[in-house]
């Protein structure tokens, strides 16, 4: 662990940590760099309990004490400075006090994450970061075994769906889908029904499908304002509704998600 002690917010040693408040720039940059951000010992701490490994950290003075111990075993810069110049580097307050550069790991093939899985989500071209880490926070509480993300959908490793998700975006298995086309054959080869959770006039409601689902369910969740696509729907195997009462039509899709991965979860056994 090496201490060094930050006064020039300019200093291009600190490029991982800049323009954090830019969502197009950093999603662009993170992956291309090979990099993502935890915030905050805890999430530091399961990153670490994941495999993942750091290139740097960044934290206020008051914190060291705390985050000291997780970096003694690694050869890596901590950077440590005040509220204002670290405000200065990153955009922001640093209320939860440390921010660890971290390596981004490869994802796993598509075929390898399906392969022991029982239940897996897949989120089709969900853009917001929020939605994205709180449905990864359902998926490990309710006991689903991966997620995989459509080409369009928001990366998960981004730091405000990885703090959402409480860490559980770095331990819950996950990788990207192709196109449908592609991605359908490779879900029905692996030995999986494919549910799409939609709005339709066919569609089975969710406790009547949880009762009888088979051993092996992608369960599909679409884009927040306009739902799965047609392409999603098509590709279906079956389609699939969560009954709404007083008028509303859905739920928020993460809400939709714990709910259904509840139901698969204890209306199945």
């Amino acid at each position: 662990m090496h201490l060094i002690r930050v006064s020039d917010p300019t200093d291009p040693a600190l490029r991982d940590y800049t323009e954090l408040t830019d969502v197009v720039r950093r999603r662009l940059r993170e992956p291309a760099e090979g990099l993502y951000l935890a915030e905050s010992v805890k999430v530091i701490a399961r990153a670490f309990a994941a495999g993942h490994r750091p290139r740097s950290v960044l934290v206020l003075e008051k914190w060291l004490p705390e985050i000291a111990p997780l970096f003694d075993p690694w050869d890596v810069p901590v950077y440590v400075g005040s509220s204002d110049v670290l405000e200065a580097v990153t955009g922001f307050v640093m209320h939860r006090g440390a921010l660890a550069s971290m390596h981004r790991p490869a994802l796993p093939a598509v075929a390898d994450l399906l392969r022991d899985a029982r239940r897996v989500v897949v989120l089709e071209d969900i853009v917001d970061h929020t939605n994205v880490g709180a449905i990864f926070r359902a998926v490990a509480g309710m006991g689903a075994d991966a997620v995989l993300v459509t080409p369009r959908c928001a990366d998960p490793l981004y730091r405000r769906s990885v703090r959402v998700s409480m860490g559980a975006a770095l331990q819950v298995p996950w990788t990207r889908l192709g196109e449908w086309e592609e991605a359908a054959p490779e879900l029905h080869a692996a030995g999986f029904e494919i549910a799409a959770l939609a709005l339709a006039d066919s569609a089975v409601d969710l406790a009547d499908y949880a009762r009888s689902a088979p051993d092996r369910v992608a369960l599909v969740l679409g884009t927040e304002g306009d739902g799965l696509s047609r392409d999603a729907l098509a590709a279906a195997d079956t389609i699939v509704t969560i009954p709404m009462d007083h008028g509303v039509d859905s739920l928020n899709v993460a809400a939709a998600a714990a709910v259904a991965l509840w139901s698969l979860r204890s209306l199945g056994h």
